[in-house]
């Protein structure tokens, strides 16, 4: 069983404040984009944390921050198929973004002590989640990061990433921005990365992906996924408040027009 993802805390921080905010009803990748944005600006300006887990619709490829997405992928073939897209504020690798729980976490980078070490403690609370619905989960050993061109976010798994075996079930990339991190993930419910690969110009590294649903035998919903990784967050360090999800729409009016634009979107 994966450790106490307290252990990664900072202690001192024991008036550390937690924001649940409720969005589970299914948005399209720009309005998520925003939303996790906001968060992020919204943590480094008063100090407190914020946690949520989302869905999309529709479907949507995302790029990393600094993805060669124009070098990668295949625009024309995106556009012929209907296919939505959008760049993320952090970093990483491309993902489709389709039968999973996606989860946000922005706070500042104190209350974990260090960006490194948010990693491994937002990934041990996703294992013990996952290992609460039914399966053993590890977190991957130490490597050395792949490049932003490498492929798929499913192709490999990086160090701290969440395995059912030898299988990612969970990608995560970060951001930090003065003294606050932002760290999104999906968490993979059904299916698999195959689209990611049918959209890559050129050969396309093989997936090392499972789903939840594979593993366990059952159908896992998003809302089972979702309690879950919420009933976990809730030993950080800190008190809890839960925000009304009207706040969200004021949010994400802040960057909207950002994550909508072609021209931030296929920047490189």
């Amino acid at each position: 069983m994966v450790g106490d993802p307290q252990r990664y805390f900072h202690y001192s921080l024991l008036l550390m404040i937690w924001n649940l905010l409720s969005t589970p009803d299914p948005r399209p990748g720009w309005w998520q984009m925003a939303l996790d944005q906001a968060l992020l600006d919204e943590a480094e300006r008063t100090g407190v944390g914020f946690l949520r887990c989302y869905r999309w619709a529709p479907w949507t490829l995302s790029f990393g921050r600094n993805e060669p997405a124009l070098r990668r992928y295949d625009r024309e073939g995106l556009e012929a198929r209907g296919m939505a897209v959008v760049r993320r504020p952090t970093g990483g690798r491309a993902v489709w973004h389709a039968a999973e729980c996606t989860y946000a976490v922005a706070a500042p980078v104190p209350a974990f002590g260090s960006v490194p070490a948010a990693y491994q403690a937002i990934h041990a609370t996703i294992a013990r989640a996952v290992e609460g619905l039914g399966t053993r989960a590890s977190l991957a050993p130490a490597t050395r990061p792949l490049a932003v061109g490498a492929g798929a976010c499913f192709a490999a798994p990086v160090g701290g990433e969440v395995l059912l075996g030898t299988r990612k079930v969970a990608g995560s990339a970060q951001l930090q921005q003065g003294g606050a991190l932002l760290q999104h993930g999906s968490i993979l419910l059904e299916g698999n990365q195959q689209v990611v690969a049918e959209v890559t110009l050129g050969a396309a590294p093989a997936g090392s992906e499972v789903a939840l649903s594979a593993v366990l035998g059952r159908p896992v919903a998003f809302e089972e996924m979702a309690a879950a990784l919420l009933a976990e967050a809730r030993r950080w360090v800190g008190t809890w408040r839960v925000l009304a999800p009207a706040q969200a729409e004021v949010l994400v009016a802040r960057h909207a027009g950002r994550f909508q634009d072609p021209a931030w979107t296929w920047r490189r």
